[in-house]
Formats: C-alpha cells, sequence, structure tokens
C-alpha cells in the first residue's frame, strides 16, 4: 500500500495516533474499573481490557511501521523503501475479535454450557473470518484474489451475525429489564462496527478512488472501526456490568 500526498500521509498518521491514545485510556479505564463490578463479571471487564490493551500494542506497531516507511521533506513526502506491515492489524483482530464475543457473552451470564459452546462456535468463526479475509488483503490493489477472498470470509460473517441475532436472541429476552436494552445495544454495535470492515475491504471496488487515496481511505476506516468495535462496545459492556452489578446487590440487600 502506498500514499501519494503529504496530506494523505498524514491522514493515517493522525489516525493511528488517536487510536493509540484511545486504546491506552480504554485499557486503564477498563482494568481499574474492575473494583467497581460484582465479581461474576469482573473477568468480562478483563478481556475487554485485554482487548484494547492488545489494539494498543499493535497500533504501536502500525504507528512505528506507518513512520518508518515514510518521511517529509521540505514539503514532499519520500518513499523510505521500507514497506509498510499491514499483517499488524490482522494479527490483532485475530486475536481481539473472538475475545469481543466472549466478553459480550460472559457479561450476559448464561448458564455455563450456553457459555461454553456459544464462546467456542462464534469464536472459532470470527477466526475463520480473518483468516480467510488474510489473503485477499495482502493480494494487492484491486484483483481477483481480492474480491474472492473477500467473499469467502463473509460466510463465517453472517452466520455470526445470524446467531447474534437469532442464537442470542432469546437469551438477551431473559436478561434484567434494566439491561435489555443495553445488550441488545452492544449486539447492534457489534454488528454494525463489524460492517466497516468489508465496506473498507471492497471499497476500492466500488469507490472512484485509486492509489494513496485508496490508502488513505482503507487505513482511517479500519481505524474507525477498530475504535468503535473495541473502545465503544467496551464501554457498553462496562455499563451492563455496572448496571448487572447493581441490580444484583440490591436484590440482596433486599432479600437479606
Amino acid at each position: 500500500m502506498e500514499v501519494t500526498t503529504v496530506g494523505q500521509y498524514q491522514l493515517v498518521y493522525n489516525a493511528i495516533s488517536f487510536g493509540i491514545a484511545a486504546f491506552a485510556a480504554a485499557t486503564v479505564f477498563f482494568w481499574f474499573g474492575r473494583s467497581q463490578v460484582a465479581p461474576q463479571y469482573r473477568t468480562a471487564i478483563t478481556i475487554t481490557g485485554l482487548v484494547t490493551f492488545i489494539a494498543l500494542y499493535h497500533y504501536l506497531r502500525i504507528f512505528e511501521s506507518w513512520s518508518a516507511a515514510y518521511k517529509v521533506e521540505n514539503g514532499v513526502l519520500i518513499p523510505t523503501g521500507v514497506p509498510f506491515n499491514d499483517a499488524y492489524r490482522y494479527v490483532d483482530w485475530l486475536l481481539t475479535v473472538p475475545l469481543l464475543l466472549v466478553e459480550l457473552i460472559l457479561v450476559m451470564r448464561l448458564p455455563p454450557n450456553e457459555t461454553l459452546s456459544k464462546s467456542l462456535r462464534l469464536s472459532i468463526a470470527a477466526a475463520l473470518m480473518i483468516a480467510l479475509g488474510y489473503p485477499g488483503e495482502v493480494s494487492g490493489g484491486i484483483n481477483t484474489a481480492r474480491l474472492i477472498w473477500g467473499l469467502i470470509s463473509t460466510v463465517p460473517f453472517v452466520y455470526i451475525v445470524y446467531n447474534l441475532y437469532v442464537g442470542l436472541g432469546e437469551s438477551i429476552s431473559r436478561q434484567p429489564e434494566n439491561v435489555r436494552g443495553l445488550v441488545r445495544l452492544a449486539r447492534d454495535v457489534t454488528v454494525f462496527s463489524w460492517l466497516f470492515y468489508p465496506i473498507v475491504y471492497f471499497a476500492p471496488f466500488v469507490l472512484p478512488v485509486t492509489g494513496g487515496t485508496a490508502t488513505a481511505v482503507i487505513q482511517t476506516g479500519y481505524t474507525i472501526a477498530d475504535l468503535t468495535s473495541k473502545a465503544i462496545f467496551g464501554l457498553l459492556i462496562y455499563a451492563i456490568a455496572v448496571r448487572k452489578s447493581e441490580a444484583e446487590g440490591a436484590r440482596g440487600l433486599t432479600s437479606a
């Protein structure tokens, strides 16, 4: 991937920099916020912080690679000859995307067998989705390989969406009334933020942009999707855990 103007380079540079700051702040918030939720929800919040921490690490590596690929001299962008390593994003997604589904399931506090079953099935589907999309991403530009691998990777994506809306639908209806709306919102944020990825992935085929502009669109789009699906989604998970902790604590005091 290449950019050709200083503006394109700086747009991606600033987006990645913002991502680093956001993921660092989110990680600190989630891990220090564990003490504000009941013990049965702390694993979910720990995983939420782990997701943003993994993203923070990979965004630091992405920033380092992007900075090494170009230099600006006298207002002119000059490639250094060091290739930008976009594989960091896919390594990040391979680790974090399954965890995002697990944290949603854990905060719902389903029966143990249901928790294990749904976590395994959705995590495997998420890993397949990422792994199948990678060959097309690294194939370079607008080509048949990108299109074919992208379409194949949508199969596990559709499976995940189906399970989130149909498979988890009954489970969500069993959630306490004070968090039911938040759980639905968290599910919807997961699905709609993930829609950013195929939109950005296929953007070169449908948008009248090529070269450096396409690269800037792809890199900035992926960053927006990551911030939504990890940091903002994490805040919803935290809010659900806090509300359920307060409600269950209040019931415990009442019954005592």
